[in-house]
């Protein structure tokens, strides 16, 4: 049951949704691509202003010294914060700002923010500028009704989620903005759909391999060494012996869909030889090179995980002593969950049951997100992902968000504040 309070500050949201919208098209037509990152600048400002706007001391914080960071394409963060009444626990909302790029198969522009039959169309407005625009009018709807926050709101749009985060939640934590001395909870406003509460992610070994064979002419092919086959054999041994291994571990975390819930590992990418749409020489392929993904599990560990791939091929390069090979370790991200009966989890549970009307399930990301730069840097136990819009059409053509999912996310995000930060 809602209360009084509870149930002016619902009917403030309703009222604003138009409001809301028209700023959710206001992100969506400026296109932070990325790569290679257009566009922050103007994003990051045009969300401070709006802060500026509501109450909020803003401020904007460029990442000094990251290599993404460069004069054509600058990464601005931008951070707002909503002092509470008296001294009390904080919760920070963040989404990041940059988007994938547009890809072919559009039926409306992707950076108009076409709103047709109760959906918003457009690149990023599920993944995740939905998200951005529903939290700040969720606290705004309290502001509004003369509501004081014993707590702290932070607000924070962030950039390169997309390609690892580093510039964005990587590097605030790191240089101490986020951090767990002054932050309680995190609210990451990712599209996991807006009746479900999502407690944390696989872990991710992106790793490199480079084969050495030995160059030969290609009508003498027995004299040299083929990187490209030794490679095509490591590949073949993976699928056969290794993929089944995997594909019988199961995490006990809720992952979704639950084909994820086993471990996992893909070839990215592979490059061996002579360029293919170059002038072609007959040689034997002396180098070839493959980036792999594989996707661990929070009961397995790293050093585990690596050494499996190390015998793997070791024993392969036995059967066949005539290359050599070197492994590059590209990125790690740890598996992170938070604890399901933690109190941000209780209260956002809450919520979302008394807003959109059924119990949310408890479920964990198959990929990453920023939730593992404020797990494991910042070192803030309670952080969750929750925001309106469907998972399923992150980075497709068409993606699109319900606006009744936006106001619903939106309910959900303002009960959660009023009882983690004891409005009145």
């Amino acid at each position: 049951m809602l209360t009084l309070t509870e149930q002016k500050v619902i009917d403030r949201i309703d009222g604003m949704a138009d409001e809301m919208l028209g700023f959710l098209r206001d992100l969506v037509r400026i296109p932070t691509v990325n790569p290679p990152g257009e566009n922050y600048v103007d994003c990051a400002r045009l969300i401070g202003d709006r802060l500026k706007s509501f109450g909020y001391r803003v401020e904007y914080v460029e990442p000094e010294g990251a290599p993404e960071n460069t004069s054509r394409y600058p990464r601005l963060n931008v951070i707002g914060h909503l002092e509470g009444r008296q001294p009390g626990p904080t919760l920070h909302f963040n989404g990041h700002l940059d988007v994938v790029p547009a890809g072919a198969g559009w039926t409306v522009d992707p950076f108009e923010g076409v709103v047709r039959d109760g959906k918003i169309y457009g690149r990023g407005v599920t993944d995740q500028k939905a998200g951005i625009a529903a939290s700040i009018f969720a606290v705004e709807a309290i502001r509004r009704e003369g509501i004081r926050l014993r707590g702290s709101v932070e607000q924070s749009a962030t950039v390169d989620e997309e390609s690892g985060g580093l510039a964005g939640v990587g590097y605030l934590s790191q240089a101490g903005y986020f951090n767990r001395d002054r932050i309680d909870y995190v609210i990451i406003t990712e599209p996991l759909n807006h009746d479900r509460i999502c407690l944390g992610h696989r872990g991710v070994y992106w790793f490199g391999v480079d084969i050495h064979g030995k160059s030969a002419h290609g009508s003498m092919p027995f004299l040299g060494v083929s990187a490209i086959d030794a490679m095509a054999r490591l590949i073949d041994r993976i699928d056969r012996e290794l993929k089944p291994r995997l594909n019988r571990r199961v995490t006990a975390m809720p992952v979704e869909p639950p084909e994820a819930r086993a471990a996992t590992i893909n070839v990215n990418s592979i490059s061996g030889g002579q360029a293919a749409d170059g002038m072609q020489t007959p040689c034997v392929a002396d180098l070839c090179s493959a980036i792999f993904d594989r996707r661990f599990l929070i009961e397995e560990d790293l050093d585990g995980v690596r050494r499996e791939i190390v015998e793997l091929i070791e024993e392969l390069r036995l059967e066949d002593p005539v290359w050599n090979w070197k492994l590059n370790d590209l990125l790690v991200v740890h598996p992170t969950m938070t604890d399901p009966r933690a109190e941000l989890v209780r209260q956002a549970a809450a919520a979302i049951e008394q807003t959109v009307g059924t119990r949310p399930p408890l479920i964990a990301s198959p990929g990453t997100y920023d939730q593992k730069h404020f797990a494991r840097i910042a070192g803030i136990e309670q952080c969750i992902a929750y925001g309106p819009g469907l998972l399923d059409l992150a980075h497709q053509a068409d993606e699109f968000c319900r606006i009744d999912h936006l106001i619903a996310a939106g309910k959900a995000m303002a009960l959660t504040t009023m009882r983690l930060l004891d409005g009145c």
